[in-house]
């Protein structure tokens, strides 16, 4: 048997404002203009499905960006996950190894470094080496239940980055 994870980091943050907490910072223009892309191009590879998204504002701005270009995203229902507002790829296997069997693929939005570790150690190998902003990763693991996450049993799939749906 084999699972999905899908992962999303957060679009390009603003630190225009210093005095906003990590937590309560916004996406700067790249940011807002990136993740409606993001969310066009995702439309023409899968199916919309419930999001696992981080509170940090710009994570949830990501997610309100994803929805303008991927409309059906809109008609799932997603979820605030304190878990996810994390640097640390252990505490993200964690919170996995925790979602039910039932469901056969997730979808997050997030931070780093902890997605990009989190790719390496489920590959077993560097095959990744930085996830961007708005950068997405697509991963099958072999694994029958989420408690089973271990290093090495994951294969990168597919990457889509914005960079790549310029031109």
């Amino acid at each position: 048997m084999s699972r999905e994870l899908l992962l999303l980091r957060h679009a390009k943050s603003s630190w225009d404002d210093t005095s906003l907490s990590d937590r309560e910072r916004g996406l700067n223009n790249r940011g807002r203009r990136n993740a409606p892309r993001m969310g066009r191009a995702l439309s023409e590879r899968l199916s919309a499905q419930p999001v696992y998204v981080s509170p940090a504002r710009r994570a949830q701005l990501t997610l309100g960006g994803l929805q303008d270009g991927w409309p059906p995203l809109q008609e799932q229902r997603h979820v605030t996950e304190e878990a996810l507002y994390t640097f640390d790829y252990g505490e993200v296997a964690d919170w996995l190894r925790s979602r039910p069997d039932s469901d056969m693929s997730i979808f997050m939005i997030g931070h780093n470094p902890a997605f990009t570790e989190l790719v390496n150690w489920l590959a077993g190998r560097r095959v990744l080496d930085n996830l961007p902003t708005a950068g997405f990763a697509h991963m099958r693991l072999r694994i029958d239940t989420w408690a089973d996450l271990s290093p090495g049993c994951g294969e990168l799939l597919e990457t889509l980055f914005p960079r790549s749906l310029d031109g």
